[in-house]
């Protein structure tokens, strides 16, 4: 008889192993610690599967790497065996259960074992937390996309969308399973977008105004305390897009000089004199929102022919609505071997535009 002993540590053997003859020892050995049945938590929606304490997105279109990754955890080998080799070999039984055959080999007592056991892997579908949030409609900040004076155009309101989803998409791609875009609610006035944190709401603000010009301001409301007593507030962000868009022909009311293509609303509102050709720059305290008349934009123009030169600052063009000869001023744009021009008939008159 083998004298009772404290066991020994985690991973080293047993003195009575040591005293056994190997039909005792083998009678009783298992190289193989296999667990009965192996789940695998599954978000239905999103295909992101849980591990540990917390969701994490593999884009698996199966779940097969998942389970062979889940049952090479659950599995143990003995820890006198050496030199063991292992192969798992997948079995798709139905769209939730996978049949894991397992093949070991290794040494015990320079002896050469082989043990082949089975796992049933489970897959289970539930909803993760990111997209029980999604579906509830949660959301920490609001970007609203509105105009100066104007509605946004159709092609602002697509672009200011198309920024939040790259963005929320890069953040995904990042591993950033806190990102996403709750709704989007398009109103007459422009744009709602809603967004899962206040920082995200920050940023896609910025973004839109670093692109397409104007201000954001941010307007913070309490909703709510979190579980330690600390204040949850859902901030909103106000994106106020410039009075006139690239694009768009002014006639400013602080000189006489004439209409201006709009080329840019960043900072201070910059353009282009349809007169001359000159370089318009709006005063420092007008910013980008300069006291002016809208009279149409490039698109407005139509073309219309070229009849003649009168001199280097004039030249004469057939009127798009009565086809009449009128002279209008020859701007440095022009090119002089151009047998039509794209002209803009407006309440300023008639002018050639780039």
């Amino acid at each position: 008889p083998v004298p009772d002993r404290a066991e020994p540590l985690p991973g080293s053997p047993r003195e009575r192993d040591a005293v056994l003859c190997d039909a005792c020892y083998f009678a009783d050995f298992d190289l193989v610690d296999a667990p009965d049945r192996v789940e695998v938590q599954v978000c239905a929606s999103c295909g992101a599967v849980h591990r540990g304490n917390r969701w994490v997105d593999v884009g698996a279109k199966d779940y097969t790497d998942v389970a062979v990754d889940v049952v090479s955890e659950a599995l143990g080998v003995h820890v006198n065996a050496r030199d063991v080799t292992w192969a798992v070999d997948p079995e798709q039984v139905d769209e939730n259960t996978i049949r894991m055959h397992c093949h070991f080999s290794g040494i015990v007592r320079e002896t050469f074992l082989e043990e082949e056991t089975t796992v049933p892997v489970m897959i289970s579908r539930g909803s993760c937390s990111r997209c029980g949030r999604v579906a509830g409609g949660y959301h920490n900040a609001i970007v609203q996309v509105r105009a100066n004076e104007r509605t946004p155009t159709s092609d602002e309101r697509s672009r200011a969308i198309d920024i939040a989803e790259s963005l929320v998409a890069d953040r995904e791609e990042q591993g950033d399973r806190e990102a996403f875009v709750a709704e989007i609610d398009e109103t007459d006035d422009g744009p709602n977008v809603k967004l899962s944190t206040n920082q995200l709401g920050q940023t896609v603000a910025n973004r839109i105004v670093t692109e397409l010009g104007g201000s954001v301001e941010s307007y913070p409301t309490l909703v709510t305390e979190d579980g330690d007593g600390n204040e949850v507030y859902r901030v909103t962000f106000a994106v106020r897009l410039p009075r006139y868009r690239p694009g768009e022909i002014v006639d400013p009311e602080d000189d006489e000089d004439g209409p201006v293509l709009v080329t840019s609303n960043r900072g201070n509102l910059k353009g282009t004199r349809l007169a001359t050709g000159d370089r318009y720059e709006a005063a420092h305290e007008a910013g980008n929102a300069p006291e002016a008349r809208r009279l149409g934009t490039r698109e407005d123009a139509v073309e219309t022919t070229v009849v003649g030169f009168e001199d280097e600052r004039a030249v004469q063009v057939l009127d798009p609505e009565t086809y009449e000869a009128k002279t209008i001023p020859r701007p440095d744009f022009f090119d002089p071997d151009a047998a039509t021009v794209p002209v803009l008939k407006s309440r300023a008159g008639l002018h050639v535009v780039p």
